[in-house]
């Protein structure tokens, strides 16, 4: 679980779980499965990275048993994720999602440091 010591903002979520953001300790944690996992930020996108990169296709055409799970075992981490591919297209959901909402608070950051908002006049 969270640290409750620890401050967290919800970065994104969906039924399937969640990303949180620790600014404490500068790391996102993933809410998936009924477990929490902390990532460092750059393993975090590396795990995306990983995640994406599974072949969901050729797990479907595979009728052997090895086939039916994906494990992925993130750097840096003791969890080690078991994989139906209806879980990968949930953990990309999540991690997708978390991704962009990242990208979008950059990218407003950064334009309004640029000074390019508007005053709104009543």
């Amino acid at each position: 679980m969270i640290c409750p010591l620890t401050y967290v903002e919800e970065v994104f979520k969906t039924e399937h779980g969640a990303v949180y953001q620790c600014s404490r300790k500068n790391c996102y944690w993933l809410d998936f499965d009924g477990t929490t996992t902390a990532f460092k930020v750059g393993d975090f996108f590396m795990f995306k990275k990983r995640i994406d990169s599974i072949d969901i296709e050729a797990m479907l055409n595979d009728s052997s048993r090895s086939s039916d799970f994906e494990i992925v075992m993130p750097f840096r981490t003791e969890r080690c994720f078991i994989l139906s591919p209806q879980n990968i297209l949930n953990l990309r959901e999540i991690l997708s999602g978390a991704k962009f909402m990242l990208e979008l608070n950059g990218s407003i950051k950064q334009f309004l440091r640029r000074g390019h908002y508007c005053a709104i006049t009543a």
